[in-house]
């Protein structure tokens, strides 16, 4: 058992948990039935339930109390198990303990949605079917130099290019490189790289994010033959594969650290986001932004704009350039479907 000393905020969260009437629909927990508070990590979240792992390795299906909202995988815990299983519920989810960091995505109707919590690096697969799209890694990057989360690209399916394809690829990958940050082309049908992928994925936590039909399965199939991950074949009318997770889980990997699988995401849209935020979040902008000559400057056609100058001399990739400026558009349409659903 954990003695870890609580906060003040989650120890008042707990006696209001305690005091709080619980409806006969979510199992009547009485406090005589519950034992001592212990820590836990949660690693698998269902609709309405989360699986907590304890530190000796067991894990227990556990209910959460209703004043606590977006429990998800990779959250650290402090539980209470029950003298007893209630319809297969072991225990209750009493309170969070302080997140490190929290990977988050809009949703249309539920507002920002928390994936994941206390990540250490953030894996963004993409692959060459139906085609490469920068425009979706830059997407993901931005989330990323958000959340603060050390990002690795990695195209998987490289064994579909020619040799003239792999070079080409490898050209567009470059740009990443050359403002620092990592990228691997590996096979996950061939193993080509699997190897590589193990010695990042050792560092600590990682989550896997692409858009469906990019191999995220496939990869955990071979990083963790035992799991039997479902695959889905890429749609032959959209080029998009199927959902093929259901719930998010955490494995622990054999080589070392663990890696969070979350459900496919088509579109990861940043209308959360202020458009200050996504600038900021294009990292080769650092240095720049700041010494255009008019301070409310759009970056577009504006005099003396020194993102535009940099981008005429080689500082800033052109293509990288272009694709902030189409997530700047993406953002306003995405935020005007939102207020229209909304309406609706």
């Amino acid at each position: 058992m954990n003695k870890r000393r609580l906060t003040q905020n989650q120890q008042r969260q707990i006696q209001r948990n305690h005091h709080k009437k619980i409806s006969k629909k979510e199992f009547e927990w009485q406090d005589e039935m519950l034992g001592e508070l212990q820590s836990g990590l949660v690693v698998t979240r269902h609709a309405k339930h989360a699986d907590v792992e304890t530190p000796t390795g067991a894990i227990f299906r556990c209910n959460l109390r209703r004043t606590l909202k977006n429990v998800v995988v990779g959250d650290r815990v402090f539980w209470r198990l029950g003298n007893e299983q209630l319809q297969g519920i072991s225990g209750v989810i009493e309170a969070l303990e302080p997140r490190q960091n929290a990977l988050t995505r809009p949703d249309y109707y539920d507002g920002i949605k928390v994936m994941a919590a206390n990540i250490d690096q953030i894996i963004i697969v993409s692959a060459v079917l139906p085609q490469l799209s920068l425009n979706i890694i830059d997407r993901y990057l931005v989330i990323c130099e958000t959340a603060n989360i050390p990002a690795l690209i990695v195209l998987n399916k490289i064994d579909l290019l020619s040799e003239a394809e792999r070079i080409a690829v490898q050209q567009q990958l470059a740009m990443y490189e050359k403002i620092g940050y990592q990228t691997l082309c590996l096979s996950a049908d061939t193993g080509e790289n699997m190897g590589e992928l193990d010695r990042y994925l050792a560092q600590g936590t990682s989550i896997f994010v692409g858009q469906s039909g990019v191999g995220k399965s496939s990869l955990i199939n071979q990083l963790l033959p035992e799991v039997n991950a479902l695959t889905g074949a890429v749609s032959g009318n959209s080029g998009l594969g199927q959902h093929t997770t259901t719930a998010s889980r955490l494995y622990h990997l054999p080589q070392g650290g663990n890696l969070i699988d979350s459900p496919g995401i088509r579109e990861f849209g940043l209308w959360h986001l202020e458009a200050e935020q996504i600038t900021q979040g294009y990292r080769e902008f650092q240095g720049i932004l700041g010494t255009c000559k008019f301070r409310d400057c759009k970056h577009k056609d504006d005099p003396q704009c020194a993102l535009r100058e940099a981008v005429a001399e080689g500082k800033i990739d052109a293509i990288r350039f272009e694709n902030y400026h189409r997530l700047l558009e993406s953002r306003e349409e995405s935020k005007s479907q939102r207020h229209f659903r909304k309406d609706d």
